[in-house]
């Protein structure tokens, strides 16, 4: 089963929801959060305090937790951002173009994340865990949440559905022009909303495993020191499978390890198809590859036996390409590869190539749902930089206090 637990939001006003909401932390360097943070109730003031720091400042220093403790109160007091009297949960609409998906706000089981009842597809980073970890303690509070999703239960749609049918509580278009929307349920939706994902076999996190990681490790730390409080859950939002949307997860390769432009294409020619091509690949078993202000198609063909892991495209174009012929043994650690969101386009990969900063860009088809559900039901690790989601969920919306 999987437990949703209603909690006493920390939440802005609704005046001010749009000017607080924010980012996720973990999508924007410290210059593009410098530049999009120009509100001062903007929550990157809080998510990436070193921002508001002198640009050498170390972001792991001492000095930035301190100001995101500082930003935190003052954004607090100025919001202001107000805690409901009653544990509620939330739904939570995001509107991007045609798209739309709507989940529901709650906290969940870290007992059930421990217990693989909510499952993991990605390797975290200890780097990473330390640093959410410490910000979340300091802070004590859940600011941003774990990006969740289930296999779709009509029970759950239904209750859904009556929630949006009302006034929201907030209701803004981000700058990027996505369209967020949040209900806080009625205490009668609230309890078939917890008995009706009860029935809900397991849960996936589809975004945000350093999230998640990092509030299990901050309640062992608290438990282990008596102040557990609210902190046996962490903050997130589920989404129904049917509803989520994954982009794809692009790459750039900084030099051809040695080789020519042509003498790469002759290599790969030789593993794989490949023909001209236009851009970003309309099918799974095909990656477009940019180079020489070129497109081309690479055509994998049948996918090989040996499980999900290996059917992904995205490792197939490591085995294959990456590793032998330009020298990328671990993705995760070589500074020569760089990953691009499928959000920002081909014309992203493009231009870093023609300006040449990359020496080669690979588009690649994006992941569906089932291959990352059936990889996550094998609990196995798919490749870093996998998977895309959005749109995106906004931090400072909703909190969790702990």
């Amino acid at each position: 089963m999987a437990t949703r637990s209603p909690f006493r939001a920390l939440r802005p006003e609704p005046a001010v929801a749009a000017r607080v909401a924010a980012v996720p932390y973990d999508v924007v360097s410290t210059d593009e959060a410098r530049g999009l943070a120009t509100d001062p109730l903007s929550f990157l003031h809080v998510s990436r305090a070193e921002i508001d720091l002198p640009p050498s400042t170390d972001p792991y220093s001492d000095a930035v937790y301190a100001r995101a403790r500082e930003n935190f109160d003052r954004l607090r007091r100025e919001a202001p951002l107000v805690v409901e009297d009653q544990p509620s949960v939330y739904a939570y609409r995001l509107r991007m173009g045609t798209h739309e998906q709507v989940g529901i706000a709650a906290c969940f089981s870290l007992d059930e994340y421990a217990r693989d009842i909510i499952k993991k597809h990605e390797r975290t980073r200890r780097d990473k865990e330390d640093d959410r970890t410490r910000h979340l303690l300091t802070l004590a509070a859940q600011t941003g949440p774990v990006f969740l999703t289930y296999r779709a239960a009509p029970a759950v749609d239904t209750i859904v559905a009556d929630m949006c049918a009302r006034a929201p509580l907030f209701d803004f278009a981000a700058p990027d022009r996505v369209q967020h929307t949040i209900w806080r349920a009625e205490p009668s939706e609230r309890e078939a909303l917890v008995a009706a994902v009860a029935r809900i076999p397991e849960l996936y996190i589809a975004d945000g495993h350093h999230r998640a990681a990092s509030a299990a490790r901050a309640y062992e730390q608290r438990t282990a020191q008596g102040q557990t409080g609210e902190s046996g859950g962490f903050l997130a939002v589920a989404f129904p499978d049917n509803q989520t949307q994954i982009l794809a997860y692009n790459r750039l390769v900084k030099d051809l390890a040695g080789r020519t432009e042509d003498g790469l294409l002759a290599e790969i020619g030789k593993r794989f198809s490949v023909a001209d091509g236009r851009g970003a690949p309309t099918r799974k078993g095909d990656v477009a590859m940019y180079l020489g202000g070129r497109w081309h198609t690479i055509s994998f063909g049948p996918p090989p036996r040996g499980g999900a892991i290996a059917a992904l495209d995205v490792t197939r174009l490591q085995d294959g390409v990456l590793e032998p012929l330009l020298g990328i043994a671990d993705p995760r650690t070589d500074k020569r590869i760089d990953f691009v969101g499928g959000i920002r386009g081909t014309e992203a990969l493009t231009r870093a190539v023609d300006s040449g900063q990359a020496a080669v860009a690979f588009a690649l088809y994006p992941v569906s749902m089932a291959e990352l559900m059936a990889i996550s039901d094998e609990s196995a690790i798919m490749p870093p930089k996998s998977t895309w989601f959005e749109p995106k969920l906004r931090d400072g919306l909703v909190s969790h206090l702990i």
